[in-house]
């Protein structure tokens, strides 16, 4: 029995080791990101986009906590230089700095052994170089061409380490496979130039492999911008009829291609595979006897409109933030006003307190609400996943919008207002109860600030917290002086024609979001996109060239007028 025991309790010990998760390594991805949009920002001189990447890396840096508090400190101590930098090329230097630091921290924290890896790189593309050596000694197109495509397949399947130590070199493996892509493409295929490119190309993995830097990291200030400066260039020529010149702008562009791509492949994998593949094609087909003009311009404006959309990433303004919590607060302002007036003229001004009771309850839950739901944003378990959850809660916050819009719509009259202020009231006071006034600015008060949080969830992540926080602000100043207005001169404004001001910004601003919403799950690849050609990006208003965001848009439209055309037939 005292063996059976024992062997249970081995049993049940190796069962319970297997079942309690280990923990997982320190993911930094999402920190990594904020960089990426910090330095591009930098480079296209858009200080408030820049500031608040770097903004969201200290929120998100200050949730981390590392055994390894030297390489912790590093970050912080680089991560204030950044903040402080008062010049463009004092942040670059900085931002690069920080980038170097968290990876520092990362190995740190994980530590590997980096020749052991570039031994087990070498050894995964030994056989594959050997591979395409022997479809290039045959002489045959066809099999260099398919070599070439299994090559790249497992190239990529296996780069990381070699992107991880070794920016330049990767960018140079990278330049070099694009380059030999284009021989391959060419009318006239010529070998003994693939063979010296392809003795580039392995050379270069040699050397990565034994642990020689031979690579230079391309210089220059890139970013996309500079890759739609390439693409216009490129179809300049092509208009102009100088194809080769065209060509040497696409191979330019697959040059500093290595430096920009980390922000391209974060926002749109689709969009990166596209250009990564279809890039060097283009080159070739551009010094081909027979040019098919409209076949590739058609194909780099796409490319720079996908370009554009994600460099156009549309932010939220101050107005925006202000609007929301304006719009509900005084809805919710209105109808504590309604009751109050009523205690007023009936004579039971003692009851005034219960209202005010019921109101402060609503705040204080709703701001409850707030922390929960901030808390869940910022959670580790939807980092990887919070795009798709600013686009998903976006499109709910636009079809609140579109309900409150609605609502508003129905009460620009002055007699829905009088119905709906007598409804509310009278259902208060039919029953006699303290605990319906106060019930009734409870709801109306945590009403507005559930809908608010909702609204506010889908356009903060696209803010600057400043501006975010600046917006509330105004809104809060603007709802005081209204709260004193109204309530010295109750009876006297006509409430109806703020509702009609107020259906209209509504409608503005769900516009918007929807726009900006598509377009976020857009760049996630979970709705397609397919581009309208020669519509600009208006981020401003929420406006981006695809068919997919104009549709959800389109329906907002259709919308307000079926809803204006109901309301006239009720008149």
């Amino acid at each position: 029995m005292k063996h059976f025991l024992t062997r249970c309790s081995l049993i049940i010990c190796i069962i319970l080791s297997l079942a309690v998760p280990v923990q997982a390594a320190q993911s930094y991805s999402h920190l990594y990101i904020a960089i990426s949009d910090a330095l591009m920002n930098t480079k296209q001189d858009n200080e408030a986009e820049a500031k608040q990447a770097l903004e969201q890396f200290a929120t998100d840096w200050a949730k981390v906590t590392s055994e390894q508090k030297e390489a912790k400190a590093k970050v912080d101590e680089i991560l204030l230089q950044a903040t402080e930098a008062t010049s463009k090329n004092e942040r670059l230097e900085a931002l690069s700095a920080l980038s170097n630091a968290l990876r520092n921290l990362e190995k740190l924290e994980n530590p590997v052994d980096e020749a052991a890896q570039r031994v087990e790189f070498g050894q995964k593309m030994k056989p594959i170089i050997a591979d395409f050596e022997k479809a290039l000694a045959s002489g045959d197109i066809q099999a260099i061409d398919e070599a070439y495509k299994d090559f790249n397949i497992k190239w990529n399947k296996s780069e990381r380490p070699v992107r991880e130590q070794s920016i330049a070199m990767y960018g140079q493996i990278e330049t070099q496979m694009a380059f030999l892509r284009i021989s391959i493409s060419a009318e006239e295929p010529d070998i003994n130039l693939m063979q010296s490119q392809f003795a580039d190309l392995k050379q270069t993995i040699n050397d990565f492999v034994a642990g020689k830097e031979t690579a230079e990291v391309v210089e220059g200030e890139f970013s996309l911008a500079t890759l739609i400066a390439y693409i216009d260039e490129a179809n300049d020529f092509i208009e102009a009829g100088d194809f080769k010149a065209a060509s040497e702008k696409i191979r330019e562009f697959i040059t500093v291609w290595p430096s920009i791509e980390i922000e391209i492949s974060t926002r749109n994998g689709s969009l990166y595979t596209k250009i990564e593949s279809d890039m060097p094609i283009i080159a070739s087909d551009l010094l081909k006897s027979s040019v098919d003009k409209e076949a590739i311009t058609k194909k780099l404006e796409n490319f720079r409109t996908e370009i554009e959309l994600i460099q156009g990433d549309s932010d939220y303004t101050i107005w925006d933030a202000a609007l929301i919590l304006l719009r509900e607060g005084l809805e919710a302002l209105l109808i504590i006003l309604a009751l109050v007036s009523f205690l007023d003229k009936s004579g039971q001004k003692k009851m005034r307190k219960w209202i005010y009771v019921g109101t402060f309850v609503g705040i204080l839950l709703s701001a409850v609400a707030a922390i929960l739901m901030s808390t869940i944003l910022n959670s580790a378990t939807i980092d990887t996943n919070r795009e798709l959850m600013e686009g998903y809660v976006g499109l709910l916050a636009a079809a609140m919008m579109i309900g409150v819009g609605i609502w508003l719509h129905s009460k620009s009259s002055v007699a829905s207002w009088n119905r709906y202020i007598s409804k509310q009231i009278g259902s208060a006071i039919s029953s006699g109860s303290v605990f319906a006034m106060a019930t009734i600015s409870f709801l109306s008060v945590f009403r507005e600030g559930a809908e608010t949080l909702v609204f506010y969830a889908g356009i903060a992540p696209k803010m600057e917290t400043s501006q975010f926080v600046l917006g509330i602000v105004v809104a809060l100043l603007i709802l005081a002086i209204f709260a004193l207005v109204l309530f010295k001169a109750s009876g006297k404004i006509p409430i109806h024609k703020f509702f009609a001001v107020a259906t209209v910004l509504i409608y503005v601003l769900a516009f918007k979001i929807i726009g900006v919403s598509l377009h976020t799950l857009q760049l996630r690849d979970t709705v397609s996109t397919t581009i309208v050609d020669g519509l600009p990006v208006v981020s401003i208003i929420g406006f981006y060239p695809t068919i997919e965001t104009m549709l959800g848009q389109a329906i907002l439209l259709l919308l307000v007028v079926a809803t204006i055309i109901y309301k006239k037939k009720q008149k």
